[in-house]
């Protein structure tokens, strides 16, 4: 949880400062916005870590307006990238009945600029994944009807297992659960500096998909906060 302070009084979107932490991503204060400031370290670190590979980033968010879970994602000029990116949501789609995939979106609205998934997404290479998961304050429409169910602690929580069962899923899907990995050197371009960065690196920058080196370990890292996108 990276709001617990504005959680803690009430708050869903907003830190006890007032500030609407899933807008300050680009340059977060360590005085002002301190889980910020240091996950954005800690995701920096990783991804100079030679040793770990960086997959996912997954933000979770409730939504005050809209029914069932989905996602945002971000929309890239490498089409097979933005196809790519696809495939996780569409996988929970089958493993979620509460997930729909018709709401899941794909964008780059300038007013999202400063959010974890499109800093992120700029800042990681082409074989690392954004989302930000919202999820219903209130109830889900199964496929099929027309009456809203509810949401309880019970499904939440029957929501986040379906995630974790949409990794293995995933993994499955391109072969690398089925024995151990080779242990050959991840080659990356270059490094981002902890104290820079909010260096982005766009997509013409980016490593190939078919030019990286196979994957020692996987680290899936996901933040949870109840504020809204």
């Amino acid at each position: 949880m990276l709001n617990p302070d504005g959680v803690y009084l009430g708050n869903y979107r907003c830190s006890l400062m007032g500030f609407d932490l899933n807008r300050h991503w680009a340059n977060p204060s360590p005085w002002a916005h301190p889980t910020l400031h240091g996950v954005k370290e800690l995701i920096i670190d990783m991804y100079n870590n030679p040793k770990i590979n960086l997959e996912f980033y997954i933000d979770i968010h409730a939504h005050s307006t809209m029914m069932n879970g989905f996602m945002y994602g971000n929309i890239f000029e490498d089409e097979e990238r933005f196809q790519r990116q696809a495939v996780f949501p569409k996988l929970l789609c089958q493993n979620a009945e509460d997930f729909s995939y018709s709401s899941t979106s794909f964008n780059r609205d300038a007013v999202k600029a400063g959010t974890g998934r499109r800093f992120l997404g700029g800042l990681l290479n082409d074989t690392s994944y954004c989302y930000t998961l919202e999820v219903s304050f209130y109830s889900y429409i199964l496929a099929g009807t027309a009456s809203a169910v509810p949401y309880t602690e019970e499904a939440y929580m029957k929501l986040g297992r379906n995630v974790a069962r949409t990794f293995l899923d995933y993994y499955r899907l391109n072969s690398l659960v089925e024995g151990p990995l080779a242990p050959t050197p991840k080659i990356r371009k270059d490094s981002v500096p902890l104290d820079k960065g909010t260096a982005q690196r766009g997509p013409g920058s980016s490593h190939h998909a078919g030019g990286k080196a196979e994957k020692r370990s996987q680290a899936h890292l996901k933040d949870s906060s109840l504020s809204t996108r």
